[in-house]
């Protein structure tokens, strides 16, 4: 899932006497083998379930198929990109009822991102769900009665329903517990919010965060498109448990002020009124027991500045062993499969409805978010800079350059920009005060 890692290896010091307990049972446990006595048994691996789960390509040519049934509502596009020979490619589809209002800036504007981890493959499903249903091939079930007709009148949705693609393929050739990008990035570790910060129990396996900031083709294309698009709702989508997140992943609380307090509060009737209360609702660094530095939720709220910015977790296995990665994190039988996208589309078309209402108490105008766009001088060189290469077609990455000699000689230009306005002002002052004695001579 997003935050939840899953449990942890344990290490100790060579030696220390539980390794060289360890090592005793271990040469006993090997030697049993050796003479045939073991009566250990390998506890078996839950592989992919094909009845239930679409391949990659399998997933993504329905969605296409899917888009040209309905051109009048739906629209697709393709974005790509590389860096230092790693090449990454994304599948975007835009909603909207009316194309001629598309550009509308008064639409509710929601950015939903699914399969960021290789191995989740339920949100790549609920990803083709929910698309489903907005196209009206498919409908909520009767056991949620909503009226969605207004509300999808007011919006303009774009879905990623496999932001890693690299990684799933990793993960269909075997590697079941794999959520890295296709070079072993952790695609949710690797956003420009406290980026690079380590715990104590850090898992270099399982949340590296790549050679530094939007180092990965995956997180330029997202960044570009939520700069383009200006997401009043951001949700990514995971699995691994059962939660509600909001900001923020890199420190134990949440934000402070009036837009935090209505998140939460939509947060709550979610799981209250569709989820039975079975969600941890808060923020994630302060409900999953560890922090995580340089998420997509933090950035889009931190620095996008996304007035309601989630992690939802839709599904998790909390008895399956920590090496059955599918079970762990994907439904394995029909009935629960169900459930989970009924209970969890239903869930999404209440916060499309509920999005629309929270927008307008906090006074959103026509043009869009009222937040200013401020951003930092190191996430300016980090991404603005790098997107405006890319734009045209250069290969050449501002990474490449050396960011922090580039950081370095920035600050210098502006500190000593600085210290020459100064001077210039300090220079004219007392040639002002030179003519006003003169005169009063």
């Amino acid at each position: 899932m997003g935050l939840f890692r899953r449990r942890r290896r344990l290490y100790f010091s060579p030696t220390s006497p539980l390794v060289l307990l360890c090592g005793v049972v271990l040469i006993v446990l090997c030697s049993s083998l050796v003479n045939g006595n073991s009566n250990a048994t390998q506890i078996p691996l839950t592989p992919i379930n094909h009845d239930l789960y679409h391949t990659r390509g399998a997933l993504l040519e329905e969605i296409e198929t899917l888009v040209h049934r309905h051109p009048s509502k739906l629209s697709m596009e393709t974005f790509s990109t590389q860096n230092k020979g790693y090449h990454a490619e994304m599948t975007v589809v835009t909603y909207c009822r009316n194309k001629k209002d598309c550009d509308d800036k008064s639409k509710l504007r929601i950015l939903l991102s699914f399969g960021q981890h290789g191995r989740e493959l339920i949100t790549t499903e609920l990803a083709l769900r929910i698309l489903s249903i907005l196209s009206e091939e498919e409908f909520l079930s009767s056991a949620y009665p909503l009226n969605l007709n207004n509300t999808l009148d007011r919006l303009v949705i774009k879905v990623i329903p496999m932001e890693n693609v690299n990684g799933r393929k990793l993960v269909e050739s075997g590697d079941l517990c794999e959520r890295r990008n296709g070079r072993g990035v952790d695609l949710n570790r690797n956003w420009s919010v406290d980026w690079g910060k380590k715990e104590k129990d850090y898992d270099p396996y399982e949340e590296n965060p790549g050679s530094g900031p939007f180092s990965e083709p995956e997180t330029q294309i997202m960044r570009k498109l939520c700069a383009s698009f200006e997401p009043h709702i951001w949700v990514n989508v995971h699995s691994g448990m059962e939660a509600l997140f909001m900001p923020y992943d890199h420190k134990n609380t949440t934000p402070e002020g009036l837009p935090s307090q209505r998140m939460r509060l939509m947060l709550e009737k979610l799981n209250r009124f569709q989820l039975k209360d079975r969600c941890l609702v808060g923020s994630g660094g302060g409900s999953v027991g560890y922090l995580a530095h340089g998420t997509a939720t933090d950035y889009m709220y931190d620095i996008a500045r996304v007035p309601m910015s989630f992690t939802f977790e839709i599904y998790g296995d909390s008895t399956a062993s920590s090496n059955d990665c599918f079970k762990m994190f994907n439904p394995i039988d029909i009935t629960t499969f169900n459930s989970v996208l009924n209970n969890w589309s239903a869930a999404f078309f209440t916060l499309f409805s509920l999005g629309g209402v929270q927008m307008k108490e906090l006074h959103l105008n026509a043009t869009g978010s009222s937040f200013e766009k401020w951003v930092s001088i190191d996430d300016y060189l980090n991404g603005y800079l790098m997107e405006r290469k890319s734009r045209y077609g250069k290969k050449m990455e501002v990474l490449d350059l050396g960011m922090q000699e580039i950081r370095t000689y920035f600050r210098l230009f502006l500190l000593s920009s600085v210290l020459l306005m100064f001077m210039f002002c300090s220079r004219i002052s007392k040639n002002g005060r030179q003519i006003v004695s003169a005169v009063s001579l």
